[in-house]
């Protein structure tokens, strides 16, 4: 098991959550017996249900850097940086540029007796673009085919800059597709009775457990090596079609139909999910397990597809 690293020993190690949501609650609920847990939160209808998960809010919005200004005097030893770039045709990610600037102002940060600060940013893999089926190590040079995808890589710019600038400790987590056994499973997708792709036109996919994510979030802002990008995601290699079909007979419900990549849009398929589907690759998950010591809980999506059935081994 983890353990954070406090040198001083003279108190709890604060941690930062910014984008609060699901990943971040339970990240939360693992860590609250080793940090002092503070989030950062632009809807103030969620105070009392962070303070009953035993965190600390903070009112503040990314895409307005003057409510902020609370960050600056936070003194946090550790960050967890969860929220996205906004959505938008922009290539850049002003919530990150906003955040730096904010952490960069603290005096704790900054000066001949600054603290450390370890960061780890949530980014995603489709960083790396269309890979066509290859196997994907955190070596290959990013080629973002979507705005989304640019502004994740210009995040993982900035923060990678910032790291070299200030002295800060920062690590890049690639995550792919996130899901559990219950709200986070293909279920209702299958309801719809949405199409995928003909074995032909299918893409590789690749996935990682909702809790198996919050453990890994954890371990690398002690374990992550500065500077260092880790691919998140499980031991399946599936295309997207099989694991629409293992989820339904799982699930005792009619695999969905085929059909072909021409075909799709007019299949009912959205923009974002066609998106999905002009992109294949298999992620190498070795330097993920070889250096934040990594586990899986669930290293199989038949193993945590099951979970939410009450069958997933304990």
């Amino acid at each position: 098991m983890w353990k954070a690293k406090n040198p001083s020993g003279r108190r709890r190690l604060r941690l930062l959550i910014v984008g609060c949501g699901d990943i971040g609650l339970r990240v939360a609920a693992l860590a609250r017996p080793h940090y002092q847990l503070i989030a950062l939160t632009s809807s103030p209808h969620r105070l009392s249900a962070l303070r009953a998960a035993g965190i600390v809010p903070i009112v503040g919005n990314l895409d307005e850097p003057q409510t902020l200004w609370r960050l600056a005097g936070l003194a946090a030893d550790r960050v967890l940086m969860l929220a996205p770039p906004a959505d938008g045709a922009e290539t850049i990610d002003l919530r990150s540029r906003h955040l730096i600037s904010r952490l960069k102002q603290s005096a704790m940060l900054s000066g001949p007796r600054k603290k450390s600060l370890r960061l780890v940013y949530a980014s995603t893999s489709g960083v790396y673009g269309d890979c066509a089926g290859q196997r994907v190590a955190e070596t290959r040079p990013c080629q973002p085919q979507t705005a989304r995808a640019q502004r994740r890589c210009d995040a993982e710019r900035q923060w990678r800059q910032a790291g070299r600038k200030y002295g800060w400790d920062v690590a890049i987590l690639r995550i792919p597709g996130i899901y559990d056994g219950q709200a986070r499973s293909p279920r209702a997708r299958l309801q719809q009775g949405l199409p995928v792709l003909t074995a032909e036109d299918d893409v590789y996919t690749n996935h990682i457990h909702a809790d198996d994510l919050a453990r890994i979030c954890l371990l690398a802002l002690e374990r992550a090596a500065p500077g260092r990008v880790y691919n998140v995601c499980d031991d399946s290699e599936l295309r997207m079609g099989d694991y629409a079909d293992l989820a339904a007979d799982l699930y005792g419900l009619p695999r969905p139909p085929r059909v072909a990549r021409a075909q799709a849009q007019a299949a009912g398929l959205s923009p974002m999910m066609l998106s999905f589907l002009r992109e294949s690759r298999r992620l190498d998950n070795t330097r993920m397990k070889a250096e934040l010591g990594v586990r899986l809980r669930y290293p199989t999506v038949t193993q945590g597809l099951r979970q939410g059935q009450g069958t997933a081994a304990a």
